[in-house]
């Protein structure tokens, strides 16, 4: 969806209504199912892997669904102000803050992190929140997105194809140190020179970014597994674990202490993803070989 046609469907729909806006997604991800065959394969490929006891039939239906979900995530962001939500085990991280031990806010893309992040922020308005995020190329509405984060007082460090700078981590121990929240995707690498950690997910191998659980061994902040879920129109339920913290010495330790974070982090979003198969929003090929 390119950037101007986004706007003058948001301007469109502040004058006739939100339905005209829902209208045109449902429209544009009806044809995205039916005319991009090879990303409708990536998402038979995970539902197959997700429910190996189902047939072609339900795998094309949780496809379908899953595409047709993805669209709220635009629509809720023409009226973020006015989204509630219910969580549980929000209480750890207001427990970080209080303490200033800073904490790692590891999300997915599972449910929208989007709307996650503004209404952390919203919620701990004193505390500084960063997000790391990866650019995509030729991806207008993703400048609108970091122009709305930007203007709930969020912090962004992009990250592009071609890798990122070793200063962008350090700028993250710093925050932590500071007592503030540090904000990552865990489920994806978003360049070909990013350090993965392979971990097994769904019977195959997957390759997970490491950085999330260095950073968290590095600054000794607890790190938090975060889920968001649209419930019904303006309500959202978040979903956070207790808090997970990485020890080790010797350099053999931390490898083993990082590979363990991240197979944990694999065994809570297989989990979730089993029991939310339609917010399931990566679109990418994810699954490796099978194990």
């Amino acid at each position: 969806m390119k950037a101007l046609f986004y706007r003058a469907l948001a301007s469109a729909s502040k004058i006739f209504g939100l339905w005209i806006f829902s209208l045109f997604a449902w429209i544009i991800s009806t044809g995205y199912f039916f005319f991009f065959p090879l990303r409708v394969r990536i998402s038979l490929r995970f539902y197959r892997a997700l429910f190996p006891n189902k047939g072609f039939s339900a795998h094309i239906r949780h496809t379908w669904r899953q595409y047709h979900s993805f669209t709220n995530v635009f629509i809720d962001r023409l009226h973020a102000g006015d989204i509630t939500f219910a969580s549980e085990g929000m209480k750890h991280i207001e427990k970080s803050v209080q303490n200033k031990t800073g904490g790692i806010i590891l999300m997915s893309h599972v449910g929208n992190w989007e709307v996650a992040a503004r209404l952390l922020k919203r919620g701990l308005p004193e505390t500084e929140l960063l997000l790391y995020m990866g650019i995509k190329n030729k991806e207008q509405i993703e400048n609108l997105q970091k122009d709305d984060l930007a203007r709930e007082d969020i912090k962004i460090i992009a990250l592009d194809r071609d890798g990122g700078s070793p200063f962008d981590l350090v700028s993250g121990v710093r925050l932590l140190k500071e007592g503030g929240l540090v904000s990552m995707t865990g489920d994806i690498l978003w360049n070909k020179n990013q350090r993965s950690i392979p971990v097994q997910f769904l019977g195959h191998e997957v390759f997970l970014p490491e950085a999330p659980h260095v950073l968290a061994l590095l600054s000794g902040a607890p790190l938090f597994i975060f889920f968001s879920f649209r419930t019904g129109k303006n309500r959202y339920s978040f979903s956070i674990t207790e808090p997970v913290f990485l020890r080790a010495d010797l350099g053999s330790e931390k490898k083993e202490a990082v590979r363990k974070s991240a197979q944990k982090y694999a065994d809570i979003l297989e989990k979730t993803v089993r029991e939310h198969p339609s917010h399931w929003y990566h679109f990418e090929q994810f699954l490796g070989r099978k194990i």
